[in-house]
């Protein structure tokens, strides 16, 4: 099985891609001018800022970079195309040849090409209506090749290409959209505008379904262009697959070579990477870290600020407790503090005391005091019920923060006592064994 993706996504500028025309939401039809509504004798100017985020685009998937971009007329007629043509990339593309990681495998793309939105097609019964505000919103095409194998990679891809995109500052609220190519014999057979990664699956998994199917039943796969039908959740036959001859592709002469040497992008992010270095050395998975920083810049600059100071465990586990309970959408820096406080403190963080600490109340942390000697029999207790830990403590040291944890927390022990009668402890175990 061969998958391939061409994933549209509306790049964040204030005006359209070859006018000055406004990108945010208006009143239908009202955010157009002659250049979007492609009047005859207007004259397209491109949009530098769109060309830097298209950059940031390519650059972040590894493209080579063109020093020269041009444009092309894709010629095709539909009533959202009113100049019967969309102005594209081809040859002349901003980024060629790159990959995005997903895991130990790449995925290559092709190429990412810079193009305009149609304007906005709308049913309501019997009528079809026509919002040209979107004609000419600037987008980035990422044409990937088909080295995409099952369910599990496409998902991987979309929320791995997601985390990029908003690190660059692309609006991930908008649902990315993506032609979805399929092919289970030689034959490839493409799912037009498919919205959304949960349809992106559904389309997958019917795709699947129809074409073995077929292929079981000794016959031809069309090559066809489908459309996906979300109430169904079933794709339908649209029409026969396009050829690039048939489009009729022309050098867009109203638009000049443009040099993209001079030009600056933000530095991408990628947050599997981020995630390994910040759990490097302690015993918080990955995983976790990058489950927590994937699609939020926010808690990434409190796990920055703190982990110099705090446990990773105990600064993720705030974050996480602060999600689930916190009033505000952003946890303040001081109530962080706070949280991270109370867990290395051992104390649960209950809702009721992260509404204490949003309301400036002082939560304080009191710890149990044991009479000599029963910490250390403590200790020796919980180590002889659990020798895998200690097992696990002579070949990763850094076990010896969860072993602190689940002795200092569920017995209201301070984490420092519990952690100057532990190292002993354990040390002489370990040279035993």
């Amino acid at each position: 099985m061969k998958i391939g993706l061409e994933v549209h996504v509306a790049l964040p500028t204030k005006s359209k891609l070859f006018c000055s025309c406004s990108t945010d939401p208006a009143e239908p039809n009202t955010a157009i001018c002659p250049i979007c509504m492609g009047f005859p004798g207007s004259k397209p100017m491109l949009n530098k800022a769109a060309v830097e985020s298209a950059l940031g685009i390519a650059n972040s998937l590894h493209c080579a970079i063109s020093k020269d971009i041009s444009f092309v007329r894709k010629v095709y007629f539909y009533p959202d195309l009113p100049k019967s043509y969309q102005i594209t990339q081809m040859e002349g593309s901003i980024g060629i040849g790159g990959y995005l990681a997903i895991g130990e495998k790449k995925v290559r793309i092709r190429r990412v090409q810079i193009e305009e939105d149609p304007a906005q097609i709308i049913r309501e019964g019997a009528l079809t209506l026509i919002d040209f505000n979107r004609s000419g919103t600037p987008l980035v095409e990422i044409v990937t090749e088909p080295d995409i194998s099952s369910e599990e990679e496409m998902r991987s891809f979309i929320g791995s290409l997601r985390s990029i995109l908003y690190y660059l500052g692309v609006d991930i609220n908008k649902e990315i959209k993506a032609d979805v190519n399929i092919s289970l014999a030689e034959t490839r057979v493409e799912v037009k505008n498919v919205t959304g990664i949960k349809n992106m699956i559904e389309t997958l998994r019917f795709e699947i379904e129809r074409q073995t199917e077929a292929i079981r039943n000794g016959e031809e796969i069309a090559r066809e262009t489908r459309g996906y039908n979300e109430k169904a959740r079933s794709t339908q036959t649209l029409r026969e697959k396009e050829t690039d001859e048939e489009y009729g592709y022309i050098f867009e002469s109203d638009l000049t070579l443009f040099r993209t040497e001079d030009l600056k992008c933000n530095r991408p992010v990628y947050a599997n990477e981020v995630a390994m270095e910040l759990a490097n050395g302690t015993d918080v998975s990955p995983k976790t870290v990058s489950e927590i920083i994937m699609l939020d810049s926010y808690s990434l600059g409190q796990i920055n600020r703190l982990r110099g100071r705090h446990e990773l465990r105990s600064i993720i586990h705030g974050i996480e407790r602060y999600k689930k309970y916190g009033s505000m959408e952003r946890v303040p820096d001081s109530v962080l503090d706070n949280i991270v406080l109370l867990i290395e403190g051992g104390k649960e963080v209950s809702k009721e005391s992260i509404q204490d600490l949003e309301a400036g109340k002082e939560v304080k942390v009191e710890y149990s005091e044991l009479p000599e000697g029963q910490l250390e029999k403590l200790i020796d207790r919980y180590l002889a019920e659990n020798p895998d830990l200690v097992r696990e403590y002579a070949r990763q040291p850094k076990t010896i923060n969860l072993i602190i944890e689940n002795i200092a927390r569920p017995n209201g022990l301070h984490p420092k006592e519990v952690a100057r009668k532990l190292m002993p402890i354990l040390n002489r175990i370990a040279e035993v064994k």
